[in-house]
């Protein structure tokens, strides 16, 4: 017993703090990926109730503008991750939907298998594909179109941001891979 609790005693010294034009770069990223996905969906769509603002855009957009070097933020990742894991929420709210705790695990899990076996990995994408199951009726009526529109187009439009803006400043390289 003992070892367990040492191994969960850390013990590894802190991340260096960020360069403060580090931190700008990341905060302008999101403002923009985020600002443009909403700011289309209100224009395009309705001013209110953003479905195209999914709650796992806000965790994507800590990956690809904070941690661009990880290889859970790579292009591949970001898309392949909201798009397959849009599938299988909106697959296993369809087939279980009338269990909700069931329809959940099952998106949750089988999302991160599908990421893992796909070679997308992205975790966001476990929070777009519990989206699909617990969502509003709004993302529920979108049926099998909730994984092109908000999933994959949003991820797209943050992409896009991201190729831009992290390739603006002299200190950064976005993507490392495709």
């Amino acid at each position: 017993m003992e070892s367990i609790w040492k191994k969960m005693s850390g013990g590894e010294p802190k991340p260096p703090r960020m360069p403060a034009v580090e931190i700008f770069w990341s905060w302008l990223g999101s403002f923009l990926g985020i600002g443009l996905v909403a700011l289309l969906h209100e224009k395009l769509l309705a001013p209110h109730d953003l479905i195209l603002i999914i709650g796992s855009f806000g965790a994507s957009a800590v990956l690809i503008y904070g941690a661009i070097t990880s290889p859970l933020a790579q292009p591949r990742n970001l898309l392949g991750g909201h798009l397959l894991s849009g599938l299988v929420g909106v697959g296993m709210f369809q087939w279980f939907g009338h269990t909700l705790w069931l329809a959940a695990a099952l998106s949750v899990s089988l999302a991160i298998v599908t990421m893992q076996m796909t070679r997308t990995l992205h975790p966001p994408g476990g929070a777009t594909a519990l989206i699909a199951v617990i969502g509003s009726p709004d993302i529920h009526n979108l049926g099998w179109l909730y994984p092109i529109v908000p999933a994959l187009s949003g991820a797209l439009v943050m992409l896009l941001v991201a190729l831009l803006v992290n390739n603006l400043a002299q200190t950064r390289r976005y993507p490392l891979t495709w």
